[in-house]
């Protein structure tokens, strides 16, 4: 039996297990909030912060983002089994973005509402982010390369 849209799911498995681990492992090695970790003092550090909002804390405190990612991510899961994608570019980024939703839409509903951040890019004084939110904008990336590299090959995702 071939399983539909391969890696799509395996893109969006393995960076939901990657996103659970890593915020695993900074609570229980960190345990306490703005605690810090230099990998390459001054440009990258691990920083344990807990995010009540969404991106760069918007809508702090409403407790519905952790039901909009659920329900992000299972109209994601949904279409994952009943529409076939026309192009890895899709399948990629559907499936990022999918593991994004999910890993932070866990830490949302099952662990008190917010979400673990920890990557510090000190260099260019950005806010501190997670493996979710990487999987996100690098799904993006992907569904714009998939339109530029083949614009006849267009997402039929909305058709």
């Amino acid at each position: 039996m071939k399983i539909r849209n391969y890696y799509f799911w395996i893109i969006a498995i393995a960076n939901i297990v990657i996103d659970i681990l890593s915020k695993r492992a900074i609570v229980e090695n960190l345990q306490v909030e703005r605690t810090s970790i230099p990998l390459i003092p001054h440009i990258l550090h691990f920083t344990y912060i807990r995010n009540h909002g969404a991106a760069f804390s918007i809508f702090e405190g409403h407790q519905w983002l952790g039901w909009l990612s659920l329900i992000v991510s299972m109209i994601l899961m949904a279409i994952g089994i009943f529409k076939t994608f026309t192009n890895i570019w899709e399948e990629l980024g559907f499936g990022l973005i999918l593991a994004g939703a999910a890993g932070n839409g866990i830490d949302r509903l099952f662990f008190g509402g917010s979400v673990v951040d920890f990557i510090d890019l000190r260099i260019i004084n950005f806010a501190i982010f997670n493996w979710a939110d990487i999987s996100i904008n690098l799904g993006i990336a992907c569904l714009l390369i998939g339109t530029l590299i083949d614009p006849s090959r267009r997402s039929t995702f909305f058709r």
